[in-house]
């Protein structure tokens, strides 16, 4: 990539691609496009078709997705497969139509089987039934996977995808019932700390493991992988370590200051068993994490904290 080119970020208002707008800046990148969704609606295909007719990017990196944590996906998985498929769908072939130079996917570590093989590799994928909670967003992310690959099969289109693990960070979605699980407990603590309440509620049991990496650090890999990368084969993004939900749990309650306890509701559930990835392939191409889980957290508390108190 040279400094001056045409770069469209699509989702550029969420965590993930405001994060990857920051690296873009970071690395001289001045013509970057980010239309919010009042500017860009990419459910409307003429809309999206005229803003690429119109705009003709260069790059684009597609991190456009209805997201939301395990009570989202269960509830409004109808929504999250249908927005999910109509976005990307417009945006990649789009991409194609337009000429565009090289495409990133960003998909989600959750396209893999439910009782997966631990780490994963990226050849586990559609290998056995996916989790189903949350099968809307993954069939939806595992359809972008395999419409960068035919259309790079049938058209020659550089259009490469990358998964990456459970994300976390600045600009994150601290909803109280559809957030992620970090910035959902982080808002729990912090609104019980303030309360003074003896005890939090957790979903489930606190046993599943799962591996968790900083969105700064994901923009950081996305950027290599732009410039280092050109495979069919989908790419994992992840600092290849995990730990309990129980003790992330812990960890974020250190970081408020929430001295309360820990209670566990074991009829709420838990999802996957555990989500580790395989993270070889991007380790060969040169890239390893930056950020610590317990500094990270840290920053998205001093985050949230400016959120409630601008």
């Amino acid at each position: 990539m040279e400094k001056q080119n045409k770069i469209f970020v699509a989702g550029a208002r969420g965590m993930v691609g405001s994060a990857i707008v920051r690296r873009l800046q970071k690395a001289g990148q001045t013509c970057i496009l980010t239309p919010g969704h009042q500017e860009l609606d990419l459910l409307d295909q003429k809309a999206t078709a005229d803003f690429f007719a119109q705009e003709k990017p260069e790059y684009v990196i597609d991190a456009a997705a209805k997201v939301g944590g395990i009570k989202a996906n269960d509830v409004y998985s109808a929504d999250f497969i249908y927005e999910n498929l109509t976005m990307q769908n417009n945006i990649i072939h789009n991409s194609w139509q337009s000429g565009v130079k090289k495409l990133l996917f960003l998909g989600s570590s959750c396209i893999y089987p439910r009782d997966c093989a631990q780490p994963i590799k990226e050849e586990y994928l559609l290998t056995g039934p996916l989790e189903k909670t949350n099968e809307g967003y993954a069939l939806a992310k595992i359809a972008g996977i395999m419409l960068c690959r035919l259309y790079r099969k049938q058209y020659g289109c550089d259009f490469i995808s990358a998964m990456p693990t459970n994300l976390y960070g600045a600009n994150d979605n601290y909803h109280p019932e559809n957030s992620h699980v970090i910035p959902g407990l982080l808002r729990r603590f912090h609104e019980a700390k303030i309360r003074n309440a003896p005890q939090v509620v957790c979903w489930g049991t606190g046993k599943p493991l799962r591996e968790f990496l900083h969105v700064d650090d994901l923009a950081d890999a996305c950027y290599h992988l732009l410039q280092n990368y050109s495979g069919a084969e989908h790419i994992n993004i992840g600092c290849g370590q995990d730990l309990t939900i129980k003790a992330l749990a812990e960890l974020i309650a250190k970081v408020v200051g929430y001295p309360g306890e820990l209670v566990w509701d074991k009829t709420k559930p838990d999802g996957t068993p555990r989500k580790l990835l395989d993270i070889s392939k991007l380790k060969n191409l040169g890239w390893t994490y930056k950020i610590d889980l317990e500094a990270g957290l840290t920053q998205v508390y001093q985050d949230f904290l400016q959120k409630q108190n601008p």
